[in-house]
């Protein structure tokens, strides 16, 4: 099997994707290869604007910048963050709905049985039906609450687990990883790519030709051109599975607007008639948008619906924009592997995007425990970022399947329409023994689809027959002994407020 040995590195694009990209390819090289220099060179032009519209995040963009050194703090203070702890989905199964999905744990289960199934077990019981599921998550009650700190390194016990991630300035973040690349030898070449030459012999690419004439070869060449794929598309012909057929929204109109209180810890999702709209609170403004469907409402008709139900004055004109749902047929193509949008878009309902930029990310370093790649490294990356990109997918899907809305066709045609087998399976494991399926490459635990199957209603006819095990009254004392802790660990937290003025220096 044919070896390609690895001593130069160019991604095309720059912005969120591509500067992450560069820091972190900059830090494994220079630590994993210290006695061998392998040049890695970003292109991108300041004449060209990036999408930018990504400013919420889950937890796992916290491991990728600590991994680089640097802290939760200094990201907060250079990117005008605030403190995530989950999604609020409002008016997904009527008008005045909400719930919260938060990045944390849901009760105190046993080594042999998970809670879910002891609070099925007290559901059915009609003297202790009024628990609910929302009032054993720590994450949940500080959301609601709007409070926040540190969780505990140690936590006693899994009432005191919950993990967030950033409301931040995509923009801001990635100035952050651009000097950190360009500190730690990263070379950039500022220009437009004009032509993209592909060896007639190979098929690779060879090199890249700029506006100006001048042109830039490497080994590997990494897309983060964006929707564009210049490279991986544009150039390689790659193809693209389209996912439309499941999810109908394929274009948003997003504007930011002033601030008019101080900013919660959560992501807002408002279900709307086309589609939702998204409200992102950063320390100095609040981002907002409409993810809808063509189909059904008109651009200027969802510009007209974002700006009515947005409070602050708007920053600047509001932004469209166009996509097509789905992923890339391979994001590994010849020596060119797709990176962010350049490699697929699922809409941002739960904040996805630079997620799959980071698992990409960690899949092209693991790919690289020598400076080497073979087919065997190409296949193996290809089949676990279809395997990553099709569970977020079915857990988007789900939040419109199982939607209770009745205010447009686009509504009802969701819950009509046929589904991945996947995520059917998964839907019919849950509704049938209380049991959530976990399949490999999600990025998202079994308390996440607790927190949504909750949220929509979809609960188990059953649940684990050794929960009976347990009497009702102690499961009862239990329960409520759980409620107690996790209120006193609320009722002691600081405000969101406080803890950003602590540590960050807000000025509210």
């Amino acid at each position: 099997m044919t070896s390609n040995e690895i001593t130069s590195i160019v991604i095309a694009g720059g912005g969120t994707s591509g500067w992450m990209t560069a820091a972190a390819l900059s830090h494994h090289f220079t630590s994993t290869f210290p006695d061998k220099k392998i040049a890695i060179t970003l292109v991108e032009s300041s004449q060209l604007g990036t999408i930018g519209v990504g400013e919420a995040t889950i937890p796992t963009l916290r491991r990728f910048y600590q991994k680089l050194g640097f802290t939760d703090i200094d990201v907060i203070k250079a990117t005008n963050a605030t403190c995530k702890l989950g999604i609020e989905f409002k008016g997904w199964t009527d008008n005045n709905s909400n719930f919260i999905h938060p990045f944390g744990l849901f009760g105190q289960g046993t080594k042999e049985v998970p809670f879910i199934h002891y609070w099925l077990k007290a559901q059915k019981n009609a003297s202790t039906n009024s628990n609910d599921l929302n009032d054993f998550s720590l994450g949940v009650n500080l959301a609601q609450q709007n409070k926040f700190f540190f969780p505990p390194e140690k936590p006693n016990s899994q009432l005191d687990i919950f993990d967030w991630a950033l409301h931040f300035d995509a923009a801001l973040f990635a100035n952050l990883m651009r000097e950190y690349s360009v500190n730690h030898g990263v070379q950039l070449i500022d220009n437009i790519i004009e032509v993209v030459n592909i060896s007639p012999t190979s098929g690779n690419i060879d090199s890249l030709t700029f506006k100006d004439g001048t042109s830039v070869s490497a080994d590997l060449f990494i897309d983060c051109s964006g929707f564009k794929a210049l490279l991986i598309e544009g150039a390689l012909k790659t193809g693209f599975d389209n996912w439309s057929h499941w999810l109908f929204n394929d274009s948003a109109v997003a504007v930011q607007s002033k601030i008019t209180s101080t900013p919660i810890t959560r992501t807002i999702s408002q279900a709307k008639s086309a589609g939702w709209q998204w409200q992102i609170p950063l320390q100095n403004r609040m981002g907002n948008g409409y993810v809808f469907s063509s189909q059904y409402l008109d651009k200027e008709s969802a510009k007209a619906s974002l700006l009515a139900d947005i409070d602050g004055d708007i920053l600047h004109e509001p932004r469209s924009f166009t996509f097509t749902p789905g992923r890339r047929k391979k994001a590994w193509n010849k020596n060119c592997i797709a990176v962010g949008l350049s490699s697929g878009f699922l809409e941002p309902l739960e904040s996805t995007s630079i997620a799959l930029v980071e698992t990409a990310i960690e899949k092209i370093i693991l790919s690289f425990n020598t400076p080497h790649y073979n087919d065997n490294d190409i296949n193996r990356f290809n089949e676990v970022n279809a395997l990553e990109y099709e569970r977020v997918r079915d857990f988007i899907i789900f939040h419109y399947k199982a939607n209770q809305r009745n205010d447009s066709p686009m509504w009802q045609r969701y819950r009509d329409m046929e589904i991945p087998e996947k995520l059917a399976e998964k839907m019919q494991q849950f509704k049938e023994t209380g049991n959530i399926i976990r399949y490999p490459w999600e990025i998202f635990g079994a308390d996440s689809w607790l927190a949504v199957f909750n949220g929509l209603n979809y609960l188990p006819t059953n649940y684990d027959a050794r929960a009976d095990k347990m009497d009702n009254d102690y499961l009862q004392l239990h329960l409520e002994k759980m409620k107690k802790i996790i209120k006193q660990q609320v009722d002691n937290a600081p405000t969101h407020t406080q803890f950003l003025v602590k540590y960050c220096g807000y000025q509210p």
